[in-house]
């Protein structure tokens, strides 16, 4: 007889991502033959640019194929520190640099790398999914501040003295924010670094987004005066010059946490896919036209998903700010107890409209839901129908039992 498995409690605290989950169901609607509106995932529809191909392809015919250092090739690290510098004014050497398998390992890596028992990071609502199970596989503590629709969800210094005891070893801010689209302006984002500073507490940006903002230049918090003993930068090749797939991200912090995620990554992955590395080379080295291009075209989906939603009674939701998601408050759609909470909505939306949104309970905000509109036109077109449908639908069913 066979011995049951037992997880380990580091593996029993968290959960798989709520995103992928919605994205696994998706699939099986679509495997049995079912027309999806897919909502679920952050991913630009556009095509890795064709520079970056060759850059890949290049590599591939120069036979560079073997491992690599742990942190990556040395240039990719130079093309990092010099794009990222030319980028938003920073000053980081190569050797503050690791080339990750993708941003979300560029996280993962340096959180493991700070946290231990006890620790507290703090964590702004709506957060992205995988923030705050990250933080407890290390064993450390999430402290949630919750940001107000009233502001757009932008974090405020404020909030963050507020949240700061002892025990607070990290915050993790993500702007432009995913779930919310919502940008901190720089200058409260640099005023949050001087709580920071003061309370030696360490500031994890998370620029994934970085350069899809729609109102206001993009800017990096690292590029602040005296910024970098303070700051780690996780940053990503996917959005920017999509390139999901390839899963190149990297890390810019100060050296002996640099040299603490290239270890730790030594031991885990060994390095990035070589191939992977070349491309984000021709990447941050190459013309960056193409993230106008998608800019503009996610600015109106964005204006068009926007207007679509506020036209469902009794839905509200703010104007993103930047990256590609709308994430309306549905509460009043549920005050009535027909639909007891929005996993339970977008299951419904799932099974009876086909359509794929990702439940507000996986970003720390019930009631609302997420809608990524990296999707074409025809595509928001078709999902606004069935939103309206839907609800539409419902009314009457509840209308028929009341009567």
């Amino acid at each position: 007889m066979s011995k049951e498995i037992q997880l380990t409690d580091r593996i029993n605290r968290i959960v798989a991502s709520p995103a992928l989950a919605v994205a696994a169901e998706a699939e099986k609607f679509r495997q049995s033959g079912a027309d999806v509106v897919d909502f679920s995932i952050g991913e630009p529809d556009f095509p890795t640019p064709d520079h970056i191909k060759q850059a890949a392809i290049e590599a591939i015919q120069s036979n560079k194929t073997k491992y690599t250092a742990a942190a990556g090739v040395a240039p990719l690290r130079q093309a990092i520190v010099k794009w990222h510098a030319a980028q938003f004014g920073t000053a980081y050497e190569p050797a503050e640099c690791v080339a990750t398998t993708g941003g979300k390992h560029a996280l993962f890596h340096t959180i493991c790398c700070l946290i231990a028992a006890g620790d507290e990071v703090l964590i702004p609502a709506p957060y992205w999914v995988s923030f705050p199970d990250m933080v407890k596989y290390a064993g450390g503590t999430p402290v949630i501040i919750e940001t107000r629709a009233a502001e757009n969800f932008a974090l405020t210094a404020a909030q963050v003295e507020a949240a700061i005891t002892e025990r607070t070893r990290l915050i993790i801010v993500n702007s432009p924010n995913n779930p919310t689209g919502a940008v901190i302006p720089r200058a409260e984002y640099e005023r949050i670094l001087d709580v920071c500073r003061r309370h030696n507490v360490m500031l994890m940006a998370d620029e994934c987004y970085s350069h899809f903002v729609y109102d206001s230049e993009p800017f990096s918090v690292a590029g602040a005066a005296d910024a970098k003993p303070h700051v780690i930068v996780a940053g990503s090749c996917s959005k920017t010059f999509s390139m999901t797939g390839w899963r190149l991200g990297y890390a810019l912090a100060p050296k002996p946490l640099a040299d603490g995620i290239a270890k730790l990554q030594s031991q885990s992955v060994s390095n990035p896919t070589s191939i992977s590395q070349y491309a984000a080379l021709g990447a941050l080295s190459g013309p960056m036209d193409t993230v106008g291009t998608m800019l503009a075209e996610y600015r109106r989906r964005r204006d068009r998903i926007v207007a679509g939603v506020r036209a469902l009674p009794g839905v509200t939701c703010t104007e993103p700010q930047g990256a590609f998601y709308v994430f309306p408050n549905f509460e009043a759609r549920l005050a009535d107890r027909s639909v007891r909470n929005t996993t339970e909505l977008a299951r419904l939306l799932l099974e009876r409209e086909h359509i794929a949104a990702v439940p507000g309970e996986a970003f720390g905000a019930p009631g609302h839901l997420r809608f990524s509109y990296a999707t074409s036109m025809d595509r928001i077109e078709e999902g606004l129908r069935r939103l309206a449908r839907f609800f539409a639908a419902n009314a009457e069913r509840k209308a028929g039992s009341a009567s």
